[in-house]
């Protein structure tokens, strides 16, 4: 097991190609799908195909970002997941992108808040890293809720038509290293 990152409570590993069921069960669940495809899951063909192998490509590609794997450390049970690769969509480059998919039973439990925060600590002191973003919908209070408690800031939101739910708007987050180290004197 090739572990990234410890946290009092998760550990963040490499995925294998052993972790397909994992990713299927997370995705199989709608209301953790709710924010993301309007709840409809992710067959276990496009995990197989699509998703484990792009996840798998990151680290043959970049060093230290990627998606890793949250276990919980007490039990080693899959909570989900966290990324923090180079930002798709952003303006800049440079820009790194936090993400985080949980299931259901990890909810409410600040994990998301904990995984985020030691991402991005360590993003800033380790991987020079100088700016952090992350989307959410508008509407999914909860994830930003998250971003907020991670330390990130709303920049802006626009309205783009994918999914059920983004015509309220998709929320963009960021949190530079300056800004990160002045919350830290």
């Amino acid at each position: 097991m090739s572990i990234f990152l410890e946290t009092g409570r998760l550990t963040l590993r490499r995925f294998t190609k052993a972790d397909e069921d994992d990713l299927v069960e997370l995705d199989s669940d709608p209301e953790v799908m709710r924010f993301l495809t309007g709840g409809r899951p992710t067959s276990r063909e496009e995990v197989r195909g699509r998703i484990l192998p792009t996840i798998l490509d990151y680290y043959e590609r970049f060093e230290d970002l990627g998606a890793w794997a949250a276990e919980e450390r007490s039990t080693g049970r899959f909570l989900g997941w966290f990324h923090f690769r180079p930002y798709r969509n952003g303006p800049r480059d440079g820009d790194i992108e936090l993400g985080y998919r949980l299931r259901r039973p990890a909810w409410g439990k600040g994990y998301a808040t904990e995984g985020s925060r030691a991402l991005i600590h360590k993003g800033f002191t380790e991987l020079g890293v100088d700016r952090v973003v992350a989307e959410t919908m508008t509407i999914n209070a909860g994830s930003r809720r998250v971003l907020e408690k991670a330390g990130l800031t709303l920049v802006h939101t626009r309205t783009v038509r994918t999914t059920e739910g983004t015509e309220h708007g998709v929320a963009e987050y960021a949190l530079t290293r300056a800004d990160w180290e002045g919350t830290r004197r």
